[in-house]
């Protein structure tokens, strides 16, 4: 089984938040591969599914941000899931926006969603898939970014974003991270 959390904030007015991009690509991967119905488990919600013949849960915490280590570790723990079966989607600054780049390892970066999964499940060796939301110029502003909301010139590229990463998922659950970043680009440049 693989463990696939969407990291992102529970109120209903931060739904369309830039950080929130991790549930909205769950929730796009959970429509598109025919997941059961959310329901309420491991301090979040939870759907199941299979994509690329593995059996998936997916997971969007609900603890917020700073605390979605939790949610992330009872999952883990319950399953007894080793960390290279996690696979974390989150909003990076440090990409351009519309852009997606997997890795397995590293640093938070400033990431609180990550910086809890690092401290909860006691290694950052899961893989993350960061959604590039685009850096707003200054250090200052960067909160601001994060927690506002996409805006209306952000529509193209974030549904294209999701799509793409929903229509390659199945090369994510195989094990095949290259291919997954190629085919995600791919899908991305065919919509511009």
């Amino acid at each position: 089984m693989l463990l696939w959390v969407g990291l992102g904030n529970p109120e209903p007015g931060m739904a369309r938040n830039r950080h929130n991009i991790g549930f909205m690509a769950l929730d796009v991967i959970a429509s598109r591969h025919g997941f059961s119905p959310w329901r309420q488990r491991f301090k979040g919600l939870t759907a199941e599914g299979t994509v690329g013949g593995r059996k998936v849960l997916a997971l969007k915490p609900m603890t917020y941000m700073n605390l979605s280590g939790e949610s992330v570790q009872a999952a883990a723990a319950f399953f007894k899931l080793p960390a290279d079966a996690i696979v974390a989607f989150h909003d990076e600054l440090d990409l351009a926006a519309g852009k997606m780049r997997v890795k397995k390892g590293g640093g938070a970066a400033g990431h609180n969603g990550l910086r809890s999964m690092d401290r909860m499940l006691g290694t950052p060796d899961y893989w993350r898939v960061r959604l590039g939301i685009g850096h707003p110029g200054s250090k200052e502003r960067v909160t601001g970014h994060v927690l506002g909301d996409f805006g209306k010139d952000d529509r193209d590229w974030l549904i294209a974003l999701l799509d793409a990463v929903a229509d390659a998922a199945p090369l994510l659950a195989e094990g095949q991270a290259p291919d997954f970043m190629s085919k995600v680009a791919l899908l991305t440049q065919e919509t511009k």
